[in-house]
């Protein structure tokens, strides 16, 4: 799978509609609802409903003005958020801003908002004064309306596997297969995790700004993940991770407590990214929103599985010039690419998963990389051992307070020798590799291990019909189960004990 594909695929996200509202509606629309702090706001009249299709732009309407789109407004969270501050901090929140402040006083990309004037604002419409008010670590459940997710008491982190992602889709074009996240799995552990942090940390010692890097005027945003990340570890898995100010080494800090590796750490000791990096086997990508043209911009990341490129070489691009090399972007995804950053809702987070197949099992390769070299020739000696299905399980949601776009994914490796036991993925699979656009197939870089892997799924297929497990004469599609096959989850609890 080439490397920008990770980045690039995961961001995708179609929209389909008609945006021409008038201007004047919506800053009607904006005046009405911020009157009083607990009228909620209607989302924005010009966001398109959702649709799973390429679109391209309509003919004969002029490009939109992205200075003039901005994401739904969270103020409306204030009015439950507020009754559970001290009374000081309460204040702050009766205090309504005129849309006209809102949209001339926005935090420019590039200055730390601690630096703004406290009437500047965010995109989705909160000052600075109501940042400062709000503190460290706030209700983010309220905030985003995103639920926290429950917590998994029967996770045990020296026996647990990730989901088998398995995200083949059939008829395969360059289409997004997404589905709205799911609240309880947006950071996924699993028993290599300790390995993986070491992994990672050691990446970031040898590569330095090429792994984790930020702009300026990205802090905020960086804050505000870090908390929101936290805050799920610990919601998801409480006998693991706590948030305390009681430790007595804390001097009244917050310290996150990380029970799998021993650790405690003091929040503001380090910027927000190196806690992530410590303690999120996770890559992030984070997209701050310019207001001088509405477009969002890649402006701070730890991505230490990128394969083909890394974040010194795409920190600071644009959205349409990170996807420059992506086959049939420009063409059939951009306009709707940008109109999707530009409108979409915090509170409807999406995820979905790119594939691969890979030699071994290489995480972080950048250009130049030995490794590379596979992808040139196919080794007649090569055993189907060394074959991986390398998944990229991505999600994308704006964060309520910032605006920013994140962008995350973890890479998770499986044996093709799996497959041979998961019903109809071999014949799916291979219905991809054989005849799937061929302008794509050459940009996965799937043909490397293809000599190997195709007569080997072409085998398990017959077997699979032969023993009953898939139907005979079964028409190639993607399954109803999609990003996995049936009869996984049993299979799944199985191998992890309960």
């Amino acid at each position: 799978m080439a490397g920008t594909m990770m980045l690039a695929l995961g961001l995708t996200f179609i929209l389909s509609s008609l945006f021409y509202l008038a201007l004047s509606k919506r800053q009607r629309d904006i005046v009405l609802n911020r009157i009083h702090l607990q009228q909620r706001r209607t989302s924005g009249a010009s966001t398109p409903p959702l649709t799973l299709s390429p679109e391209k732009a309509p003919v004969n309407v002029p490009a939109p003005d992205y200075k003039e789109w901005f994401p739904e407004s969270r103020r409306e969270a204030l009015a439950e958020i507020a009754p559970t501050l001290p009374e000081v901090q309460q204040a702050t929140f009766r205090h309504s801003i005129s849309s006209h402040a809102s949209r001339v006083s926005m935090i420019p990309m590039t200055s730390s908002w601690r630096d703004c004037p406290d009437f500047a604002c965010t995109p989705t419409d909160f000052s600075v004064q109501e940042l400062k008010a709000l503190g460290d670590f706030p209700d983010y459940s309220k905030l985003s309306g995103v639920p926290l997710p429950g917590p998994y008491h029967k996770f045990d982190i020296n026996k647990a596997l990730p989901r088998p992602y398995r995200p083949f889709r059939w008829t395969y074009h360059q289409t997004m297969a997404l589905t709205k996240m799911e609240p309880d799995w947006w950071l996924e552990l699993e028993k290599n995790y300790v390995d993986k942090i070491a992994q990672r940390k050691g990446l970031f010692k040898q590569y330095g700004k090429a792994v984790l890097d930020y702009l300026p005027g990205s802090d905020l945003a960086c804050k505000e993940l870090m908390e929101m990340a936290l805050q799920f570890l610990c919601a998801r898995y409480p006998q693991y991770f706590t948030l305390s100010t009681n430790d007595p080494l804390s001097r009244g800090n917050i310290v996150f407590q990380n029970r799998i590796l021993g650790s405690a750490t003091e929040i503001k000791a380090m910027h927000p990214l190196h806690v992530l990096l410590n303690n999120v086997p996770e890559d992030f990508a984070i997209m701050l929103r310019n207001h001088d043209d509405g477009f969002y911009y890649f402006r701070a990341g730890i991505i230490c599985s990128s394969l083909g490129w890394n974040v010194g070489s795409k920190i600071g691009m644009q959205l349409q010039e990170i996807h420059q090399p992506i086959p049939d972007y420009k063409e059939k995804m951009q306009f709707s690419m940008d109109r999707f950053f530009s409108k979409m809702p915090t509170e409807k987070p999406i995820q979905r998963g790119s594939w691969g197949l890979e030699i071994d099992t290489p995480l972080f390769m950048p250009p130049g990389d030995p490794h590379e070299a596979h992808r040139e020739v196919q080794h007649p000696d090569l055993s189907l051992s060394r074959c991986h299905l390398r998944v990229d399980w991505q999600t994308l949601r704006r964060l309520p307070l910032s605006a920013a776009i994140v962008f995350n994914f973890k890479a998770l490796f499986t044996p093709v020798e799996d497959f041979r036991d998961e019903p109809y993925i071999p014949a799916l699979c291979v219905k991809v590799l054989k005849e799937g656009k061929r302008s794509l197939m050459q940009y996965k870089n799937t043909w490397h291990v293809e000599h190997v892997v195709v007569p080997a799924l072409e085998k398990w297929e017959k077997e699979q019909v032969e023993q009953g497990i898939m139907k005979e004469g079964w028409e190639a599609h993607t399954l109803d189960e999609s990003p996995w096959y049936p009869g996984w989850e049993e299979r799944w609890h199985r191998e992890q004990g309960f």
